[in-house]
Protein backbone atom coordinates (compact mmCIF):
# COMPACT_ATOMS: atom_id res chain seq x y z
CA UNK A 1 0.00 0.00 0.00
CA UNK A 2 1.37 3.12 -0.75
CA UNK A 3 1.45 6.33 1.24
CA UNK A 4 1.21 9.98 0.25
CA UNK A 5 1.79 12.54 3.54
CA UNK A 6 1.24 16.36 2.98
CA UNK A 7 1.20 19.22 5.02
CA UNK A 8 -0.49 22.41 5.32
CA UNK A 9 1.28 25.45 6.79
CA UNK A 10 3.22 22.61 8.86
CA UNK A 11 6.70 20.72 7.36
CA UNK A 12 6.30 16.53 7.98
CA UNK A 13 9.65 15.43 9.45
CA UNK A 14 11.25 12.34 9.01
CA UNK A 15 10.20 11.20 12.37
CA UNK A 16 6.75 11.79 11.69
CA UNK A 17 7.01 10.33 7.74
CA UNK A 18 8.40 7.17 10.02
CA UNK A 19 5.39 7.05 12.41
CA UNK A 20 2.84 7.20 9.69
CA UNK A 21 4.76 3.92 7.83
CA UNK A 22 4.20 1.99 11.26
CA UNK A 23 0.01 3.56 10.80
CA UNK A 24 -0.14 2.11 7.45
CA UNK A 25 1.27 -1.74 8.55
CA UNK A 26 -1.76 -1.18 11.00
CA UNK A 27 -4.18 -0.36 8.73
CA UNK A 28 -3.06 -2.32 5.57
CA UNK A 29 -3.87 -5.99 8.19
CA UNK A 30 -7.45 -4.48 8.57
CA UNK A 31 -7.38 -3.35 5.23
CA UNK A 32 -5.70 -5.81 2.53
CA UNK A 33 -7.25 -4.63 -0.59
CA UNK A 34 -6.28 -0.75 -0.17
CA UNK A 35 -3.65 0.66 -2.42
CA UNK A 36 -3.04 4.16 -1.07
CA UNK A 37 -3.56 5.99 2.27
CA UNK A 38 -3.35 9.68 2.54
CA UNK A 39 -2.64 11.36 5.37
CA UNK A 40 -2.81 15.61 5.10
CA UNK A 41 -1.58 17.67 7.98
CA UNK A 42 -2.96 20.97 8.53
CA UNK A 43 -2.30 23.60 11.33
CA UNK A 44 -5.07 25.36 12.08
CA UNK A 45 -5.23 28.72 14.61
CA UNK A 46 -8.51 30.03 16.03
CA UNK A 47 -9.13 32.72 18.20
CA UNK A 48 -6.63 35.66 17.33
CA UNK A 49 -3.98 33.26 17.14
CA UNK A 50 -4.51 32.10 21.11
CA UNK A 51 -5.19 28.76 20.07
CA UNK A 52 -3.27 26.17 17.34
CA UNK A 53 -3.81 22.46 16.40
CA UNK A 54 -3.16 20.16 14.05
CA UNK A 55 -5.79 18.30 12.37
CA UNK A 56 -5.03 14.85 10.67
CA UNK A 57 -7.32 13.33 7.60
CA UNK A 58 -6.88 10.33 6.51
CA UNK A 59 -7.78 9.02 3.25
CA UNK A 60 -8.04 5.54 2.88
CA UNK A 61 -8.73 4.23 -1.14
CA UNK A 62 -8.97 1.27 -2.72
CA UNK A 63 -11.14 -1.36 -4.59
CA UNK A 64 -14.76 -0.68 -3.19
CA UNK A 65 -15.68 2.98 -1.27
CA UNK A 66 -13.04 5.10 -0.04
CA UNK A 67 -13.07 5.40 3.83
CA UNK A 68 -11.79 8.41 5.82
CA UNK A 69 -11.42 9.76 9.25
CA UNK A 70 -10.16 13.01 10.65
CA UNK A 71 -8.71 14.11 14.37
CA UNK A 72 -7.38 17.59 15.82
CA UNK A 73 -4.86 17.91 18.45
CA UNK A 74 -2.22 20.22 19.78
CA UNK A 75 0.19 17.24 18.70
CA UNK A 76 0.40 16.30 15.35
CA UNK A 77 1.50 13.10 16.64
CA UNK A 78 -1.41 12.57 19.28
CA UNK A 79 -3.83 13.76 16.50
CA UNK A 80 -2.50 10.92 14.00
CA UNK A 81 -3.10 8.12 16.66
CA UNK A 82 -6.77 9.57 17.06
CA UNK A 83 -7.33 9.46 13.76
CA UNK A 84 -5.59 5.79 13.28
CA UNK A 85 -8.00 4.41 15.95
CA UNK A 86 -10.84 5.82 14.61
CA UNK A 87 -10.32 4.84 10.99
CA UNK A 88 -9.15 1.25 12.19
CA UNK A 89 -12.45 1.43 14.18
CA UNK A 90 -14.52 1.93 10.75
CA UNK A 91 -12.88 -0.66 9.43
CA UNK A 92 -13.42 -3.36 12.11
CA UNK A 93 -17.24 -2.17 12.16
CA UNK A 94 -17.56 -2.47 8.11
CA UNK A 95 -16.22 -5.88 8.51
CA UNK A 96 -18.39 -6.99 11.23
CA UNK A 97 -21.23 -5.58 9.36
CA UNK A 98 -20.30 -8.06 6.69
CA UNK A 99 -19.87 -10.97 8.26
CA UNK A 100 -23.52 -9.96 9.97
CA UNK A 101 -24.80 -9.61 6.50
CA UNK A 102 -23.35 -12.79 5.48
CA UNK A 103 -25.04 -14.92 8.13
CA UNK A 104 -28.24 -12.85 8.26
CA UNK A 105 -29.73 -11.28 4.69
CA UNK A 106 -31.10 -8.00 4.72
CA UNK A 107 -33.73 -7.06 3.06
CA UNK A 108 -34.48 -3.44 2.73
CA UNK A 109 -38.20 -2.44 1.06
CA UNK A 110 -39.78 0.61 0.10
CA UNK A 111 -43.28 0.75 0.42
CA UNK A 112 -43.79 4.04 -2.90
CA UNK A 113 -46.94 4.00 -2.01
CA UNK A 114 -46.79 4.76 1.95
CA UNK A 115 -43.48 5.77 1.83
CA UNK A 116 -42.61 3.33 4.79
CA UNK A 117 -38.95 1.23 4.34
CA UNK A 118 -39.06 -2.15 6.10
CA UNK A 119 -35.97 -4.75 6.89
CA UNK A 120 -33.78 -1.76 8.11
CA UNK A 121 -33.44 0.32 10.94
CA UNK A 122 -34.31 3.58 9.69
CA UNK A 123 -36.81 6.25 11.17
CA UNK A 124 -38.06 9.36 8.63
CA UNK A 125 -37.33 12.21 9.89
CA UNK A 126 -40.30 13.97 11.82
CA UNK A 127 -42.37 16.36 10.06
CA UNK A 128 -40.91 19.57 12.81
CA UNK A 129 -37.12 17.97 11.77
CA UNK A 130 -38.25 18.76 8.32
CA UNK A 131 -39.53 22.28 8.58
CA UNK A 132 -36.64 23.40 10.70
CA UNK A 133 -34.11 22.15 8.67
CA UNK A 134 -36.19 23.71 5.62
CA UNK A 135 -36.69 26.90 6.90
CA UNK A 136 -33.09 27.01 8.42
CA UNK A 137 -34.40 27.86 12.23
CA UNK A 138 -32.02 24.94 13.94
CA UNK A 139 -30.38 26.58 16.45
CA UNK A 140 -26.59 25.87 17.63
CA UNK A 141 -26.30 26.07 21.54
CA UNK A 142 -23.06 26.88 22.27
CA UNK A 143 -21.22 27.09 26.11
CA UNK A 144 -21.03 30.78 27.87
CA UNK A 145 -17.20 30.34 27.53
CA UNK A 146 -17.67 30.48 23.96
CA UNK A 147 -20.31 33.39 23.86
CA UNK A 148 -17.88 35.59 25.89
CA UNK A 149 -15.50 36.33 23.07
CA UNK A 150 -16.27 36.73 19.16
CA UNK A 151 -14.96 33.94 17.03
CA UNK A 152 -15.34 33.90 13.55
CA UNK A 153 -17.36 31.29 11.77
CA UNK A 154 -15.22 29.07 9.47
CA UNK A 155 -17.65 27.29 6.88
CA UNK A 156 -15.46 24.41 5.01
CA UNK A 157 -17.51 23.46 1.77
CA UNK A 158 -17.01 20.15 -0.08
CA UNK A 159 -18.09 19.30 -3.58
CA UNK A 160 -19.27 15.87 -4.64
CA UNK A 161 -20.43 13.97 -7.65
CA UNK A 162 -24.19 12.52 -7.17
CA UNK A 163 -24.03 9.06 -6.65
CA UNK A 164 -27.38 6.94 -6.64
CA UNK A 165 -27.32 4.37 -4.19
CA UNK A 166 -30.38 2.83 -1.60
CA UNK A 167 -30.46 3.68 1.74
CA UNK A 168 -29.13 1.02 3.01
CA UNK A 169 -26.03 1.69 1.25
CA UNK A 170 -26.04 4.64 2.45
CA UNK A 171 -25.68 3.77 6.28
CA UNK A 172 -23.08 1.81 5.00
CA UNK A 173 -20.77 4.30 3.14
CA UNK A 174 -21.89 6.92 6.42
CA UNK A 175 -20.54 4.37 8.74
CA UNK A 176 -17.39 4.00 6.34
CA UNK A 177 -16.53 7.53 6.43
CA UNK A 178 -17.17 8.24 9.98
CA UNK A 179 -19.34 10.87 9.96
CA UNK A 180 -22.95 11.43 11.61
CA UNK A 181 -24.83 11.64 7.77
CA UNK A 182 -24.27 11.29 4.01
CA UNK A 183 -25.80 13.09 1.19
CA UNK A 184 -27.09 10.54 -1.59
CA UNK A 185 -29.51 10.06 -4.53
CA UNK A 186 -32.04 7.91 -3.89
CA UNK A 187 -32.07 4.96 -6.64
CA UNK A 188 -35.46 3.70 -5.30
CA UNK A 189 -37.37 7.08 -5.50
CA UNK A 190 -34.53 10.15 -7.77
CA UNK A 191 -34.57 12.41 -4.56
CA UNK A 192 -31.82 13.74 -3.29
CA UNK A 193 -31.69 12.77 0.49
CA UNK A 194 -29.48 12.21 3.82
CA UNK A 195 -29.42 9.76 5.93
CA UNK A 196 -27.92 10.42 9.62
CA UNK A 197 -27.12 8.51 12.89
CA UNK A 198 -29.78 8.54 15.72
CA UNK A 199 -29.18 7.25 18.88
CA UNK A 200 -27.20 3.40 19.07
CA UNK A 201 -27.87 1.89 15.60
CA UNK A 202 -31.08 3.79 14.72
CA UNK A 203 -30.72 6.11 11.55
CA UNK A 204 -33.07 8.36 10.03
CA UNK A 205 -33.29 9.91 6.96
CA UNK A 206 -34.42 13.08 4.99
CA UNK A 207 -35.30 12.91 1.44
CA UNK A 208 -36.33 16.59 -1.10
CA UNK A 209 -39.53 15.63 -2.63
CA UNK A 210 -37.81 17.49 -5.90
CA UNK A 211 -36.12 14.43 -8.09
CA UNK A 212 -32.39 15.09 -9.21
CA UNK A 213 -32.12 16.15 -12.27
CA UNK A 214 -30.82 13.40 -14.95
CA UNK A 215 -26.78 12.71 -15.12
CA UNK A 216 -26.61 14.30 -18.58
CA UNK A 217 -28.02 17.99 -17.40
CA UNK A 218 -25.28 17.18 -14.48
CA UNK A 219 -22.47 16.50 -16.93
CA UNK A 220 -23.20 19.92 -19.13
Amino acid sequence: MDTNIIGVGVGISDRFRSVVEEKAARIENLAPRAQRLDVKVTHRVYRNGRVEDETVELTLIGKGPVVRAEASDPDKFAALDIAVDKLAEQLRRAKGKRVDARNHPRGARFDKGGGAISGLDVQPASVDTIQRVATGTISVVESAEEEQEYTPVVIRTKQFDPEWMTVEEAVDRMELVGHDFFLFIDARTDHPSVVYRRKGWDYGVISLTTAAPPTEELAS
